[in-house]
């Protein structure tokens, strides 16, 4: 279990960063993270803001540079890469307005010193929404962007020293073209996930790199990675973390293109457990951040900072924690449980989830064991706040008399008719503007039947739902999250559900 807990004030002293979105942040050994440029009100940025680990002070340190214009800085920018190598940030590309940017940048965080550098070998062209990683402690590699006419499947490496580009002859099968993925070294091998690719769609594959080692005797090559577990919805914009044996990601956007055409912002946290290959959910708290993308999320010791970002409307400057349970900075949710409480309707966190305040009011060991036995986080206390009676849903009702065609029937006959003609339906014949009232009446069942009462469920909870992969969409707030391949397994857990 981990908590958000928005940050305050007492956190921190300096100037914390101008709200933006398309920046970056890196850490700097373990004693800082650098945050540069980005975007806000259509404002390209190009400041430098430092956070101090050890002193939890920020500031904004007057860097000095030099560059080929004679500027002293990069010009303002966002969805460039950013990557620390040692004492060095190194930045390329990115856009400014509607210019991609291909310039190369190293800031050494000893002195506060910019200069640009002039770089050798097989240079790669300006874009921006490539995605990262360091080699080690002396090489980079960056793979993809868009480069304002076509998506970029190309791979580069950079050595540090040498300042010398290469690019990848890699052979066999290749990803898709793509723009705001992410790319993470997992000892050996590039991880790369979703992004927008060509055409458009946002994708959702997984894709590792061999052969960017020196002791690595393999050629470069790629390999589609399918792996079991809770797989995360296509997205772009999101981040990825690295976190001791797993991977973090968090947020980003997507089309559910097939539902509507209207960009999905998450705020759902997944990880990729590197011991058991495989996806799982990260059960939190409700209180979550505002979903969004192209954000950071930085690794402090055991905590996870998240700054900033966009949400299709608005430009995000808060900061917050992501913490085990055991972290002192929980005690704040007990001391405030009113502020647990996530009010925003764009989250993808499961109206359900439970705040620390109300953990203690319940018997840990019995919500352990029904927690461990259905693999999701549940709350007993509050799903009245998320979910209503069916007799007050009235998009419910009114679906139940256009469907039944009847309109004489009570209330209580009508939520009959309509469950009875869910239970006899095909995921082929369900139509898009049933699956909306279709989750909510899923997860209104799932409240009631098996949730609600810890103990005198417990025994039917072991008789029909002792499969961990039980209520796999419990924690879907938004049909437009639902992926098509979604639609039978929705169907066939309604179907185990008691209809009343």
């Amino acid at each position: 279990m981990h908590y958000w807990v928005r940050a305050s004030p007492s956190d921190f002293t300096g100037p914390i960063p101008q709200p933006r979105s398309g920046h970056t942040a890196v850490n700097v050994g373990k004693s800082k993270i650098v945050v540069f440029g980005g975007l806000v009100d259509k404002k390209f940025l190009n400041d430098v803001s430092v956070y101090d680990i050890d002193n939890k002070l920020w500031s904004q340190p007057e860097c000095t540079g030099s560059g080929s214009e004679g500027q002293t800085a990069p010009s303002p920018r966002a969805f460039h890469i950013a990557i620390a190598i040692d004492c060095h940030m190194f930045v390329f590309g990115g856009r400014l307005g509607t210019k991609r940017l291909g310039d190369f940048w190293v800031l050494d965080t000893d002195i506060w010193q910019w200069s640009e550098l002039t770089s050798f070998g097989d240079l790669p062209s300006p874009r921006d929404f490539a995605a990262a990683s360091a080699i080690g402690n002396q090489k980079i590699v960056m793979y993809g962007g868009w480069d304002g006419k076509k998506w970029l499947s190309d791979v580069y490496v950079l050595d540090t020293m040498s300042l010398e580009w290469t690019e990848l002859a890699v052979t066999g099968t290749l990803p898709p073209p793509r723009c705001g993925h992410t790319a993470t070294m997992v000892e050996k091998r590039l991880l790369v996930y979703g992004g927008r690719g060509g055409g458009g769609p946002i994708m959702g594959d997984l894709w590792a790199l061999k052969g960017l080692v020196e002791e690595d005797t393999e050629a470069p090559g790629w390999t589609l990675l399918k792996l079991p577990g809770q797989a995360p919805s296509a997205r772009c914009g999101h981040t990825v973390t690295s976190g001791g044996h797993y991977l973090l990601m968090f947020g980003g956007h997507g089309t559910s293109g097939w539902l509507s055409r209207y960009d999905v912002y998450f705020n759902d946290c997944i990880v990729l457990d590197r011991v058991s290959v495989q996806w799982k959910r990260l059960a939190t708290n409700i209180e979550a951040p505002p979903a969004r993308a192209y954000h950071t999320m930085t690794s402090i010791g055991s905590r996870y900072l998240l700054f900033g970002g966009f949400d299709g409307k608005v430009t995000h400057g808060d900061l917050w924690w992501l913490v085990p349970e055991d972290d002192p900075i929980t005690k704040r949710l007990s001391a405030t449980p009113s502020e647990a409480v996530n009010e925003n309707n764009n989250s993808s966190m499961p109206g359900g989830f439970r705040s620390k305040t109300q953990e203690n009011q319940m018997d840990g060991s019995a919500i352990s064991e029904l927690q461990n036995r259905l693999n999701i986080a549940v709350s007993f206390s509050n799903d009245s706040r998320q979910i209503i009676n069916e007799y007050e849903d009235k998009e419910f009702l009114e679906l139940a008399s256009r469907i039944i065609g009847n309109t004489t029937f009570t209330n209580k006959e009508a939520a009959q008719a309509l469950r009875e003609h869910w239970r006899n339906s095909t995921p082929k014949s369900l139509r898009l503007k049933e699956l909306t009232v279709l989750l909510r009446d899923y997860q209104r069942l799932i409240s009631r039947h098996h949730l609600a009462n810890v103990g005198s469920h417990l025994e039917s909870t072991e008789s029909g739902f002792a499969n961990k992969d039980s209520f796999r969409l419990y924690h879907i707030t938004n049909a437009f999250q639902l992926r098509m391949s979604d639609i039978p397994s929705l169907l066939a857990e309604y179907k185990q559900l008691p209809l009343d």
